[in-house]
């Protein structure tokens, strides 16, 4: 079974004496390690799959994953393995242990946008000309969160602090108490309070140490506080556990990750072994000579060299242009020729930037040339109109505490439940700590809504009890299509589409829905319609601006949506001072992790890889002079073709752009 690995990758999926660290550089195969080292514990040591959980980031990674292990065991069971994200296993945890928190059954999951609707209700009279304000609050309680702080000593340690940690300080118990009252958690919730539950109950953390055998973590650089004690909690003193890892691939300090968590398990984990993986099998030498002489420019725990036997390869090329418009024309002009030249589709060419803005020159020029592009990070499936409505039905049947659902969809399609009977109700409940849903059932608050209003409201959530109990008691997806259609939810979406064609591509997406609402990678147990709920909610929030490329198109991505990804020929665009690195990372003196996302630009590269820069850029409506990266100055300088303003084309490179032009000319014709 192990006969395709190498060496080092079989080692590591053998070595059960200890704790192991495998450090994986770019393309090195860590994924191929975590899978057959699960499934080599099943066949070859006889492990229980139940007893065995794998844990990654991503909802795609961790499908991929959970698809190659049963590849690999042909044939023999894995039922009941957990292979999943972080905050997967926290929902799994809590679904079981919500009463320790003083949590009922059926709790919410909330987004982003739901929680900004929380704070800015609680910070209304903070609120100031700064539109941010309450985005730079969430940010702080979620940083507090993944550290494993508190609310009363944060309130204690940060009264004195910057006026952004004063207010969050001062937020925080009323926000945290808020999402009890509705019994709700936010995404961070799902790590922090599986951790603090666990401290405080070791009969909890005993019985989830039995559950968990062995444990498997993926991209560990990318853990944060909350998840790197979480692990060391569930390990326990067995230290049955492999993290796989790679520091200078840590690029997420800015939502808490800390790389320092490697380092860290060889003083928490005495009997930890290291194993490392350098060879890759994804890059060319030229590409991994650059990534290995940039990257030793950082300080280093652990050292390694990546090195590949797929040859050499081509020089780097550096475009350098008198402007952004000017640069985003060179790119363009250099995949069509490449791609005349070689005969490849487009798919095999990738334009990364460090920051979205970049895209929109280059989407003008794609489509000036007619060049088919797809650009990741726009519009999710889950924020979709229709979606986030029939989510919010399905949330409020769930849980009718949910007060983010409530005011979502209490009057869509129209009750004539208008938004000052609706500031009164929220009134009554914030007053009495409860949730909207339970303030409609009070008698006192027929002396603060008109009678009419107040039926309305009481009739809908009538009718939200009694569907929530047909819904348990019977088929899940046609109780749902039966709730849809008793408010004419399909009326609705026609009468507010543009035509007939979106309106059927609303009713599609919904019907979409309902499918991955009744399906499930886990068939271990029997899902309530809560259980369903919250699972959807949580690939929602992690599987937001990750569509996957579909067809034949140059792909458009941030450095850091890239992460994971590999092209043929790789296109990183802006490489100038206060782009990569970042004027915000120049600032605060980080130009350590702005480093390693320009290495993990250049490790996305199979066979070709070109820079470019511009000479001047726009930026606040002004022409500011920009100058070259310093990156640029950490390449090999005998790698790199160096295409600088001015430079005089030869004959058969102005030939070939004359052939590449008429190749897209004779395509625009058809």
């Amino acid at each position: 079974m192990l006969s395709k690995l190498n060496p080092q990758q079989r080692e590591a999926v053998r070595h059960v004496s200890s704790p192991l660290l495998v450090l994986a550089g770019a393309g090195s195969g860590k994924t191929g390690v975590i899978t057959n080292k699960i499934a080599w514990l099943i066949r070859e040591r006889g492990m229980q799959p139940r007893k065995i959980t794998a844990v990654t980031f991503t909802n795609k990674a961790a499908r991929e994953m959970r698809s190659r292990v049963k590849g690999l065991l042909s044939g023999v069971s894995s039922r009941g393995l957990t292979i999943s994200t972080f905050h997967t296993l926290g929902l799994n945890i809590l679904r079981k242990e919500y009463a320790a928190l003083d949590y009922k059954a059926g709790f919410s999951i909330i987004d982003q946008s739901d929680a900004l609707v929380i704070l800015r209700e609680l910070m209304r009279s903070e609120m100031t000309s700064d539109n941010k304000f309450p985005e730079h609050v969430l940010g702080r309680i979620s940083n507090w969160k993944n550290a494993f702080l508190l609310p009363d000593p944060i309130t204690a340690v940060m009264a004195e602090g910057d006026p952004v940690s004063q207010a969050a300080a001062r937020i925080y118990p009323a926000y945290e108490r808020q999402l009890h009252a509705c019994n709700a958690l936010d995404l961070d919730d799902l790590i922090s309070k599986p951790g603090v539950m666990m401290k405080n109950n070791p009969e909890i953390l005993d019985r989830w140490r039995q559950q968990i055998n062995y444990l498997l973590v993926d991209e560990y650089q990318d853990t944060n506080t909350a998840q790197y004690e979480l692990v060391k909690m569930l390990v326990g003193a067995r230290g049955n556990l492999t993290v796989v890892g790679d520091d200078d691939q840590s690029i997420y300090a800015w939502r808490g990750a800390e790389a320092e968590n490697l380092s860290q398990l060889s003083e928490d984990f005495h009997d930890l072994n290291v194993i490392k993986l350098e060879q890759n099998y994804r890059s060319m030498g030229r590409i991994l000579k650059a990534a290995n002489q940039v990257i030793d420019n950082n300080p280093h725990t652990f050292k390694k060299a990546l090195w590949s036997e797929l040859g050499y390869g081509d020089p780097i090329q550096i475009l350098e242009a008198k402007n952004e418009q000017h640069e985003a024309e060179k790119v363009v002009a250099s995949i069509m020729q490449h791609r005349f030249q070689k005969g490849l589709s487009y798919d095999n060419y990738a334009i990364l930037y460090r920051g979205n803005h970049q895209a929109r020159v280059f989407e003008k020029i794609l489509r000036e040339q007619r060049i088919p592009y797809f650009i990741s990070g726009g519009l999710s499936f889950f924020d979709r109109t229709e979606v986030k409505d029939v989510m919010a039905y399905l949330r409020l049947v769930a849980n009718h505490d949910d007060d983010s659902a409530f005011l979502r969809i209490v009057n869509t399609p129209r009750r004539g439940i208008g938004p000052g009977t609706l500031e009164k109700l929220g009134k009554y409940a914030t007053e009495k700590g409860i949730s909207m849903f339970a303030a409609t059932s009070h008698l006192a608050l027929d002396s603060r809504i008109a009678g009419a209003q107040l039926a309305s409201l009481r009739q809908f959530c009538h009718w939200i009890v009694s569907t929530a109990d047909d819904i348990t008691s019977t088929d899940m997806k046609l109780a749902i299509q039966q709730l849809l259609d008793q408010v004419s939810y399909p009326d609705w979406v026609r009468s507010n589409a543009e035509d007939e064609a979106q309106a059927e591509r609303r009713l599609k997406n919904i019907k979409e829905l309902l499918d991955w609402l009744t399906v499930d990678d886990d068939e271990e147990e029997e899902k309530t319609l809560s259980d369903c709920v919250a699972r959807l909610v949580l690939r929602g929030i992690l599987d937001r601006n990750n569509d996957e490329q579909d067809g034949d198109e140059v792909s458009l991505m941030t450095i850091h949506a890239a992460k994971g990804l590999e092209f043929p020929h790789v296109y990183v665009v802006g490489m100038e001072e206060g782009l990569l690195p970042h004027r915000s990372s120049i600032d605060e003196d980080n130009i350590e992790e702005e480093r390693r996302l320009f290495y993990v630009a250049i490790t996305r590269a199979q066979y070709g890889l070109t820079l470019s820069l511009a000479r001047v850029r726009q930026r606040y409506g002004e022409t500011l002079d920009c100058d070259p990266s310093r990156f640029l100055e950490e390449l090999p300088v005998d790698d790199l073709d160096w295409q600088a303003l001015g430079r005089k084309i030869s004959t058969e490179e102005k030939m070939s752009q004359g052939n590449a032009a008429l190749d897209q000319i004779r395509a625009i014709l058809g």
